[in-house]
C-alpha cells in the first residue's frame, strides 16, 4: 500500500523510537516490496548447496542477492520487520526474503543430536504487524499465523529476542479511529 501502509507507518514509528534510545544508530532500510525480492527458483536454491570453490560464475551471480541479504542481516544489531496480516499470514515478499536468508551452514545448522541450531544470534527483532481485524485476542486469535510463524521461524534461525507491536482493528468501526495511535503508544524499546 506504499505510503498508506499501516505496517510501514508502525515500523517507521518503531525505528524512530530506536533512534531516540540509540542516537547515532545507522539505519539501513530494505523495503521488500519496492526491491521486488524474487521468489526462489530451483536454480537459485540449488546454489545454496554448492561449495564456494565449486561454483561457476553463473552460480555466483545466481546467489549474489541471497548473499547480500544474509550479509545485511548478519551485520544488523536490531531488525524491524513490517508484517501486514494478509489472508491470515505474511506478505509473499516477506516470505521471499525469508527464503533467501535461510541457508544451511550459513544462517542455521544442525547439532550432533540432529536438532537445528540457529546461527543468527545476538539480534533484537521488532515486528510491526498491522491487520484490519483484531487477532491478538478473542475469536480472531486462532487466525493469526503471522506472529507464531515469525516467532518460530526467526527463532529457528537463532533470533529469539522478538517483540511484536500490533496496529489492529484498522477496519473495525469504533476501533479503527484510534488503532494507529494506540499501536504507536504501545511501542517500548528494550
Amino acid at each position: 500500500m506504499g505510503s498508506q501502509s499501516y505496517s510501514i507507518k508502525l515500523g517507521n514509528a518503531v525505528v524512530e523510537k530506536i533512534q531516540k534510545k540509540y542516537p547515532g544508530s545507522t539505519i539501513e532500510e530494505l523495503n521488500l516490496v519496492e526491491n521486488d525480492i524474487p521468489h526462489l527458483t530451483p536454480e537459485v536454491l540449488g546454489t545454496f548447496f554448492i561449495p564456494e570453490e565449486q561454483m561457476t560464475e553463473k552460480d555466483r551471480k545466481s546467489i549474489q542477492l541471497s548473499n547480500k541479504l544474509v550479509e545485511q542481516l548478519m551485520n544488523a544489531d536490531i531488525i524491524v520487520i513490517g508484517a501486514p496480516l494478509i489472508n491470515f499470514t505474511i506478505h509473499s515478499s516477506l516470505k521471499s526474503w525469508i527464503d533467501h536468508i535461510t541457508r544451511a551452514g550459513v544462517t542455521f545448522g544442525y547439532g550432533e543430536d540432529g536438532r537445528p541450531v540457529g546461527m543468527v544470534t545476538g539480534k533484537k527483532v521488532y515486528v510491526a504487524m498491522a491487520s484490519g481485524g483484531i487477532y491478538s485476542e478473542g475469536p480472531g486469535k486462532d487466525n493469526d499465523f503471522v506472529t507464531p510463524y515469525l516467532k518460530n521461524f526467526l527463532g529457528f534461525l537463532g533470533m529469539t529476542d522478538l517483540t511484536v507491536f500490533r496496529a489492529e482493528g484498522l477496519k473495525v468501526p469504533g476501533v479503527k479511529e484510534t488503532a494507529m495511535e494506540k499501536a504507536i503508544a504501545s511501542i517500548v524499546i528494550d
